[in-house]
C-alpha cells in the first residue's frame, strides 16, 4: 500500500506487511522446531504475566504519613516486631550507634541550654523566668560545677558529628540543620561487630567501615563518661529546669538516661524498647515488605514510610494506587512548634497536612486509617499541668483532663475528614502509643485485616 504525500501513519493505524514466502510448513522457510520454541516462549510469557498480575493482585500498599517526629518509623518496627521478627532481631547490632547518638545529642543539648538559661537568667524578667530564678536561687551559683561536668564531658559530646556524618552517609538537608538523616536502607553501612563485640567484622574486600570504628570509639567513650553523664542528668538545676520546662530533649531522652548503665555496657546490644524508642530523621521513602496470612491467603504487604523531611506532595504521584494510607497525628504537640517554623504549632500542621490528604484526587481511592499517637506523653503534659488552652485558644474553658482533650482534637480531625474527603471514605480512627507494644499491636491487627479485606473487596480475590 503506497503512503500518501505528508500521510504518517498512527500507532493504532493497521500496516499491511507482505510476508516473503508464506510461513506455512509448504514454504522453504518454514523451521518446524523454531515455531513449536516460538509456541513455547509464547506460552511461557503468558503464564508469567498471568502469575505477575496474581503476585500484583496480591500486594497490599500501605502509605505511612505524617509530620516529622510523628512515629512512622516506630509504627513501621511494630509492624517489622510483629510479622517479621527475625528481621529486626538481624538488625539490633546496626542500632547500637543510633543509641550512642540519642545519649550524646541529648547530653549536649542540655549543656547548651544550661549555659543559655544560667547567662541569662537575671535578664529574664518573664513571669516563667522569674519563677525558674527563684527555684535555681536556694542552689547558689552552679556555674562551675556545670562548667567542670562539660570539661569532662568534651570527649563524648565531640563523637555527635563523628556519628552523624558516618551514619548520614554524607547527606546533608538544606537550611544548616545538623543531625542524623537516614535514607532507606541505611543499615547497610553499619557492619555487625564480631561475636565479643568488641571489634567490627572486616568486610569482604576492603577495611570495615569507617561507621564500625566510631561506634566502637563512641562505645568507650560512653562506658568512661557515665559518671558524669548520670551526674549531669541528676543534677538539681537540670531537674528544675526540666520541670520549668526550659530544656527541650527528645522525647526518648528520659528513657535511654534511665537505662544508661545498662547500655553502657561493652556487649551491649540494643532491646526491642530501645529500637522503638531512638529517635532519626528519615529522607525519601523507604519500602518494607511483610507476609500476611488471612483466611488461608497469603497477601504481600509492602508498606512505605515517607520521610518526615520529605517534600509534602513530590511523592504523590508515585502512590495513587496505594491499597491505604496511615496517617499519624502526634496529639501530645499541642505545645510544641514546627522546627523550620517557630510560629506554627504542630498539632495545627497535623491538621493541614491531613486537609491536604482527605482533598487529594490522587488519593481518594486509598483506603484511609488516623491514628491519634503519644497518648502516653499527653496524657503526662496534661498530669503536669500544662494547660492546652495556653496554646490552643480555641480549647477555652474545657475541662484539662485527658478524656476531654483527647476527644476534642479526636473531633477536629473528623471534622476535617467530613469536609474535605472527596473520596467519600469511611475513617478509622484509633488512639495510639507506640511504645506500648500489646497495645499497638492489637491495633495493628484490626487495622491490617481491615485494609485486607477492603481489599479484597476491591480486587475481587476470594
Amino acid at each position: 500500500m503506497s503512503k500518501p504525500l505528508g500521510h504518517t501513519y498512527s500507532a493504532s493505524e493497521p500496516i499491511l506487511v507482505q510476508s516473503v514466502g508464506g510461513t506455512s510448513k509448504a514454504s522453504p522457510y518454514y523451521d518446524e522446531e523454531a515455531a513449536r520454541i516460538s509456541q513455547k516462549i509464547d506460552e511461557e510469557l503468558k503464564r508469567d504475566w498471568a502469575r505477575r498480575k496474581e503476585s500484583q493482585r496480591r500486594q497490599v500498599k500501605v502509605m505511612l504519613l505524617g509530620q516529622a517526629e510523628s512515629g512512622k518509623s516506630t509504627l513501621q518496627k511494630q509492624f517489622q516486631l510483629y510479622y517479621a521478627q527475625q528481621t529486626l532481631d538481624n538488625e539490633r547490632p546496626l542500632w547500637r550507634p543510633v543509641v550512642y547518638f540519642n545519649i550524646i545529642k541529648a547530653v549536649r543539648m542540655i549543656l547548651d541550654e544550661l549555659d543559655y538559661e544560667l547567662s541569662n537568667l537575671d535578664s529574664d524578667n518573664s513571669t516563667e523566668g522569674q519563677a525558674v530564678a527563684h527555684a535555681l536561687a536556694p542552689l547558689g551559683d552552679v556555674s562551675g560545677e556545670i562548667s567542670q561536668l562539660r570539661t569532662k564531658l568534651v570527649a563524648l559530646i565531640a563523637m555527635e558529628d563523628s556519628l552523624a556524618s558516618e551514619l548520614s552517609g554524607g547527606v546533608s538537608v538544606t537550611g544548616g540543620r545538623t543531625g542524623v538523616y537516614l535514607r532507606a536502607g541505611w543499615q547497610a553501612l553499619v557492619t555487625p561487630l564480631s561475636p565479643n563485640r568488641s571489634r567490627a567484622v572486616p568486610a569482604t574486600g576492603g577495611p570495615p567501615p569507617a561507621v564500625a570504628h566510631v561506634t566502637n570509639l563512641a562505645s568507650r567513650t560512653l562506658i568512661a563518661a557515665q559518671n558524669e553523664i548520670d551526674e549531669l542528668w541528676k543534677h538539681p538545676a537540670v531537674r528544675i529546669l526540666l520541670n520549668n520546662r526550659r530544656i527541650r530533649l527528645d522525647e526518648s531522652a528520659p528513657f535511654f538516661f534511665g537505662d544508661l548503665k545498662r547500655i553502657s555496657q561493652p556487649d551491649y546490644l540494643p532491646t526491642t524498647a530501645d529500637l522503638l524508642n531512638v529517635r532519626l530523621q528519615t529522607l525519601g521513602v523507604a519500602e518494607h515488605s511483610f507476609d500476611i496470612e488471612l483466611c488461608g491467603s497469603r497477601y504481600n504487604w509492602l508498606m512505605y514510610d515517607v520521610g518526615g523531611a520529605v517534600s509534602r506532595h513530590a511523592w504523590v504521584p508515585y502512590f495513587d494506587d496505594a491499597t491505604a494510607i496511615i496517617f499519624l497525628a502526634p496529639i501530645s504537640a499541642f505545645d510544641q512548634y514546627l522546627e523550620e517554623d517557630a510560629r506554627t504549632n504542630r498539632l495545627d500542621d497535623s491538621l493541614q497536612l491531613f486537609t491536604a490528604i482527605c482533598s487529594n484526587k490522587l488519593l481518594k481511592n486509598s483506603h484511609l486509617v488516623l491514628l491519634l499517637n503519644k497518648t502516653d506523653l499527653l496524657k503526662k503534659k496534661l498530669e503536669a499541668g500544662i494547660k492546652v488552652r495556653k496554646y490552643i485558644t480555641s480549647y477555652g474553658d474545657r475541662p484539662n483532663t485527658y478524656a476531654d482533650v483527647s476527644e476534642y482534637f479526636r473531633a477536629h480531625f473528623i471534622q476535617v475528614h467530613r469536609r474535605n474527603d472527596i473520596g467519600r471514605r469511611t475513617l478509622y480512627a484509633h488512639f495510639t502509643s507506640m511504645l506500648d507494644i500489646r497495645a499497638t499491636q492489637s491495633i495493628i491487627v484490626n487495622v491490617g485485616e481491615a485494609i485486607i479485606r477492603s481489599h479484597i473487596a476491591k480486587t475481587g480475590l476470594a
